[in-house]
């Protein structure tokens, strides 16, 4: 009988506790759920929002067409020239090609059916940022865009002209180019010069912080080196872009496709002479860091007698073609002049390549404006000069390695550079 009570308690016992313990589970999980809720809705209410302007991108395109390329502009072609550092029909020239060839630049509706940024305001934003090296969203209060929109805008401004023009403004002199450089060159009293070359650096204000110390030299400043050649117009016949500040002119060159084409038989053959003796290879002026090659003509560091001196005055002022290459570039691009803001090195190395192109553009554009040659006397077969270029010359014919060290070998001769630059001075 007490067997029986005692079994009959515990049953109960045990029924109680399992509804108790049912009871306090159930309050508990409601409880910490309700917490979570709250906690994650506190949470959604204080995350920040993203904040959708309204900027009536029509007012801007307006605003940019009624100053600039309606029939009654408000501001005249010479402010033009000067804020977008081209003339309004080569800038005309550049929107047209990109609106009709780059898509990116085709004014579309959106699904609402309003219009989009016109290719003016995209093509203005990225020749504003170029220009000016301002900040992306400097363009905003005018234009009508976001700072994203701004380097969308400028990444592809940069793409499309590199692929719409970069084969025609960077190219390799032709046989016609280098027949009126060289005929230029022998009336400045250089037969055979067909430009000068030398190096600048760009500043890199943002570089990773493991290359600065592959980049820092000497300003104690990270930088990137552009070698140039340039002739007598202004005209960057070669660039080179990328090798690391701490590399100077000399170590630059030896990375340098500069003397590719001669060697591998694709450059014009070229024909001048010097007080009567016949050479073969055109060169360029430099300063005295660069190696006695037969491609290169220096000054002469501490000249002696009135002919020595004569040759250093005239070759120092002709050598300064490439400098002032470089101040004009820089300061028709003031995003050079400033330091690079980018992280990445590409695309550092395309805004270069498409600031040279505009840049050679610019300067055919304008050439005929402040040259004080008559070009026109230069054409083929019409020089008076003894400089010459080989038009039957082939060059398309398949090159071997002998040839190309031949080849090499001379473009390097330190004997054929005294010989010259005896004969100059």
């Amino acid at each position: 009988m007490a067997s029986s009570s005692r079994d009959l308690f515990d049953r109960q016992f045990e029924q109680q506790f399992d509804q108790y313990f049912d009871q306090y589970f159930e309050q508990y999980f409601e409880q910490t759920f309700q917490n979570l809720l709250s906690d994650q809705e506190a949470a959604t209410s204080s995350k920040k929002k993203r904040a959708v302007i309204e900027r009536h991108r029509e007012e801007g395109h307006i605003r940019l067409w009624n100053d600039y390329f309606s029939e009654n502009a408000i501001y005249p072609d010479h402010l033009f020239r000067r804020r977008f550092r081209m003339n309004k029909a080569l800038f005309l020239r550049i929107v047209h090609r990109l609106s009709n060839e780059v898509p990116f630049f085709q004014q579309r509706r959106d699904a609402r059916g309003r219009l989009g940024l016109s290719a003016l305001q995209k093509s203005t934003t990225a020749i504003c940022l170029l220009a000016y090296g301002t900040t992306l969203d400097s363009v905003d209060e005018y234009l009508r865009l976001g700072a994203t929109t701004a380097r969308s805008c400028l990444e592809n401004f940069v793409e499309a002209i590199i692929n719409l023009f970069g084969d025609e403004y960077l190219r390799r002199p032709t046989a016609e180019d280098l027949q009126r450089l060289l005929n230029i060159g022998e009336e400045r009293g250089f037969p055979g010069m067909i430009g000068s070359i030398d190096c600048m650096h760009w500043d890199w204000k943002n570089c990773p912080t493991a290359w600065k110390g592959q980049y820092t030299r000497g300003s104690g400043k990270p930088t990137i080196v552009l070698e140039a050649v340039a002739s007598y117009d202004l005209w960057i016949w070669h660039s080179f872009f990328g090798p690391p500040g701490t590399l100077n002119d000399i170590n630059v060159l030896e990375r340098s496709p500069v003397f590719d084409d001669i060697i591998k038989g694709q450059a014009p053959k070229v024909n001048f002479f010097v007080n009567g003796r016949e050479y073969h290879l055109a060169y360029y002026l430099t300063d005295g860091i660069y190696p006695k090659w037969a491609t290169f003509v220096q000054s002469i560091p501490l000249p002696q007698g009135e002919k020595a001196r004569k040759f250093a005055e005239v070759q120092q002022s002709t050598r300064k073609d490439v400098e002032r290459a470089f101040g004009v570039l820089q300061s028709r691009f003031a995003i050079i002049k400033n330091p690079a803001l980018f992280w990445d090195k590409a695309k550092i190395g395309k805004i270069m390549r498409v600031c040279i192109i505009l840049y050679n553009m610019i300067v055919e554009d304008e050439r005929d404006g402040y040259m004080h040659s008559n070009v026109e006397e230069f054409q083929q077969g019409e020089g008076g000069g003894s400089s010459s270029v080989d038009y039957s010359y082939s060059t398309t014919t398949p090159t071997n390695i002998l040839n190309m060290m031949d080849t090499r070998k001379k473009a390097r001769s330190r004997d054929v550079h005294h010989q010259l630059k005896k004969k100059f001075s």
